[in-house]
């Protein structure tokens, strides 16, 4: 349960791209720190559908399909790009954007400050396409450019629940879990919840 009022300030933006070797699926890579973070913007998708009967919306349903968003960071590492979306670094350092390149999927973690506690987070099934970057000239202030990367989150089945995102903030029970939350994608465990 949330001790904040309100909260602000994304950092410590992190990528974890999905291990393919491991042995028990899913599994994550260790979490990659990306500074630079200016805002993650994402938006529910999914319906919700109603059923009527005696006058009255008896049933209402909604589906959880995840979420879209924008991800702008101050500049993304050529290495994190080659990975993320199937590019390639040729022998010379060029970052080369290959036309049939599949995506990997990944985590994507970070943290938001509040205004008692920071909270931490984790996006468990992203996926980017292509960044979007604006190149102009300098004028008579430097204005930074920006990679902004539209993010696709989808569901994912983490033991016997499909999941989408969890958010963890630090408390009297957790504070091996908070302490340690980028060094490794947390996996939900569940049983009595702490206060």
């Amino acid at each position: 349960m949330s001790k904040n009022k309100v909260t602000f300030g994304l950092e410590k933006v992190h990528i974890a791209f999905v291990d393919e070797t491991a042995t028990q699926q899913p599994a994550w890579k260790t979490p990659i720190h990306i500074p630079g973070a200016v805002r993650w913007t994402p938006e529910a998708q999914g319906e919700s559908s109603t059923f009527y009967a005696d006058n009255t919306a008896y049933f209402v349903v909604t589906s959880n399909n995840g979420y879209t968003g924008e991800l702008e960071l101050a500049l993304v590492p050529d290495a994190v790009l080659a990975e993320m979306l199937g590019w390639e670094i040729d022998s010379k350092g060029m970052l080369v954007e290959i036309s049939d390149a599949i995506p990997k999927k990944f985590a994507l973690l970070g943290q938001v400050q509040g205004d008692q506690k920071n909270r931490r987070f984790v996006y468990y099934d992203c996926q980017a396409s292509r960044p979007a970057k604006e190149r102009k000239t300098k004028a008579e202030s430097v204005e930074v450019t920006t990679d902004v990367l539209n993010l696709t989150v989808s569901p994912i089945e983490i033991g016997d629940k499909m999941m989408v995102k969890g958010d963890l903030e630090l408390n009297d029970t957790n504070a091996s879990a908070y302490n340690a939350f980028f060094s490794s994608v947390y996996t939900p465990t569940f049983g009595t919840p702490t206060p």
